[in-house]
């Protein structure tokens, strides 16, 4: 129960928030105003009213070692004392150093492009594309790849390339060139066909698209290693062999987009690294910093970044700027980030945690209301279907009061939210990888009890 000096404090900042702020991708309610989060610890989080809740999406995907970690805190605070900006039109220690760590962690020889944020670094990653293609010749290759259910950001490159038909919406049309194929969504494969066959026939439509498009047009593929805020679509490992043998053919670049994947997310270092293929651009935001502070990467190959040292061409060089990307104490605080996450083995952390959710909740298939349970490291995905049968999604107001229903119980998880019309029905979980083992066992033991108390729909 409130006490009447706290309460009144929570009713005046929600009269604020209703007021100036506009939130993230949810719909306006006075009815329903948001949770105000106020401090954060481990994998928990308090509200303004004192209330805690196990945070089993990591804010969005991003909070890899847990809130409050000091030692985050301290490399961003020693940083901006010493200093605290410079552009990188020249450059500066901190960002030198993590670039050189980057490249340890992709286990490859790559040069690393700052930005802000997962759409900069696919922007970035876009812009890059098509400029080396003209620069070896390949004037016409101007058009992406990209499967349906992904998503790669919020920009307007960035929302093009993503696949999510409701996040586009009232704002078409976007950026030209960009092209969609289905992803390898074994869950709803045709009967008796198997993963496999399905998922190299899925790669197949890539090089279709490719050929009827035009080999001369096409500059790249980008893809995530495993569908995530789209629902949790996990490959198996003939695909993206074959898509890297696919885009290798054709002379077409392979972008992963690690924004989610990466960092320890996937149970290996970086997602593709669980598939054994070698991008050509890797972009990378969130767990790079662990979301204390902005910071994302575009990881270009050593070799595609050589073709734009040609100093007889005024166009040859990559002309795009950012002004906050790789600022100082962002990327002082990552290298600490990434430093703590071998200190404490939390990608092995990240698998075994993984391993431990999916096989307590498998009990969960017996439930009518889901259909599959699919895992990637330490992302799950909780398919949820109205008729098991014919695999129909269950409905939009079914999975919210789910959602709403865990949260009365202390425990966050996630949607695919917003993405395609009719198939916003998977709960995802993605909590951080720093979580104990009393986090693990909250977590199974609240979405127990919270779906026994659902009947089938």
């Amino acid at each position: 129960m409130l006490n009447l000096e706290k309460q009144n404090e929570y009713d005046a900042a929600v009269k604020k928030d209703q007021k100036y702020l506009w939130h993230n991708i949810t719909p306006y309610s006075e009815e329903n105003p948001p949770m105000i989060a106020e401090t954060g610890s481990g994998s928990w989080v308090t509200d303004i009213n004192g209330t805690r809740y196990l945070d089993a999406m990591s804010g969005l995907w991003c909070v890899n070692v847990g809130y409050g970690r000091k030692e985050l805190a301290e490399a961003a605070y020693q940083q901006l004392l010493s200093l605290s900006y410079f552009p990188l039109t020249q450059s500066h220690v901190p960002a030198i150093l993590l670039a050189e760590k980057l490249n340890e962690w992709l286990e490859g020889d790559y040069v690393i492009f700052f930005s802000n944020s997962g759409s900069e670094a696919n922007e970035a990653a876009f812009k890059i594309a098509r400029q080396y293609q003209q620069q070896i010749g390949q004037h016409y290759r101007h058009k992406f790849i990209a499967r349906y259910r992904g998503y790669h950001g919020g920009s307007m490159g960035a929302l093009s390339a993503t696949g999510q038909a409701q996040r586009k919406y009232k704002y078409e049309p976007l950026s030209g060139g960009f092209l969609h194929v289905c992803p390898p969504d074994g869950y709803r494969r045709p009967e008796g066909q198997s993963l496999e066959d399905f998922n190299l026939q899925c790669a197949q439509a890539i090089e279709d698209m490719i050929v009827w498009e035009g080999v001369e047009t096409i500059a790249a593929v980008i893809m995530e290693p495993v569908i995530t805020g789209g629902g949790v679509i996990v490959p198996h490992q003939v695909y993206l062999d074959r898509v890297q043998e696919i885009c290798s053919k054709y002379g077409v670049l392979l972008i992963i987009d690690e924004v989610i994947c990466g960092f320890g997310r996937s149970g290996r270092k970086f997602g593709h690294q669980n598939y054994g293929v070698k991008p050509d651009i890797v972009t990378m935001a969130k767990g790079l910093t662990s979301a204390y502070l902005p910071l994302s990467a575009t990881a270009v190959r050593k070799d595609i970044y050589e073709a734009f040292k040609d100093k007889s061409d005024d166009y040859g060089h990559f002309r795009h700027v950012n002004t906050f990307g790789g600022n100082p104490a962002a990327c002082a605080l990552a290298l600490r980030n990434l430093e703590l996450m071998e200190q404490e083995n939390l990608v092995e952390r990240a698998r075994l945690i993984g391993e431990r959710l999916h096989d307590e909740l498998a009990d969960l298939l017996d439930h009518p209301l889901v259909g599959d349970i699919r895992r990637f490291g330490l992302i799950l995905g909780i398919e949820l279907v109205a008729d098991k049968e014919t695999k129909r999604p269950a409905e939009l107001e079914t999975v919210k009061a789910i959602i709403g229903e865990c949260k009365r119980n202390g425990l966050i998880i996630g949607k695919n939210g917003d993405t395609v019309a009719g198939f916003n029905n998977v709960l995802t979980l993605a909590p951080p990888l720093s979580s104990t083992d009393e986090d693990v066992e909250f977590i199974v033991s609240t979405l127990k009890l919270v779906m026994s108390g659902f009947p089938a729909a």
